[in-house]
């Protein structure tokens, strides 16, 4: 099974690499860092994705404007934004929107089975 490659962004190099070392802790996940936007834009152009994690340290222009560049190019981005301290509050939230996405990706399937409609039997099970 491949990877999910998560980017990190904020501004303090020191919060970007611990979010990023706890992402690595998880050997189905892996995580690269990035400490400003031009560096989150471009190396978000150079691989594919699936998940952003913005540190709390990032300003609302900062990251509107993130969130529009990443979601142009690919809209099943999920973005979350680091809200607390509390590092299994993160793991959680990002096990659970990858839990999500792919739930919500899985294939359905509706029929209606009507072979035997105009068949005119008239079968009566008691």
């Amino acid at each position: 099974m491949n990877k999910t490659e998560i980017l990190v962004t904020g501004r303090n190099e020191n919060t970007v690499r611990s979010i990023a070392e706890l992402i690595n802790n998880n050997k189905d996940q892996v995580a690269t860092k990035a400490t400003t936007d031009e560096e989150a834009i471009e190396k978000f152009h150079q691989r594919d994705f699936d998940m952003v994690v913005f540190a709390g340290d990032i300003n609302v222009e900062e990251e509107r404007k993130l969130r529009k560049i990443f979601t142009i190019q690919n809209p099943d981005i999920i973005i979350l934004k680091q809200s607390n301290e509390n590092d299994n509050l993160l793991v959680n939230e990002i096990i659970e929107a990858l839990d999500k996405q792919r739930n919500g990706k899985k294939p359905s399937f509706s029929f209606v089975d009507d072979a035997l409609k105009n068949a005119g039997l008239n079968i009566v099970v008691q």
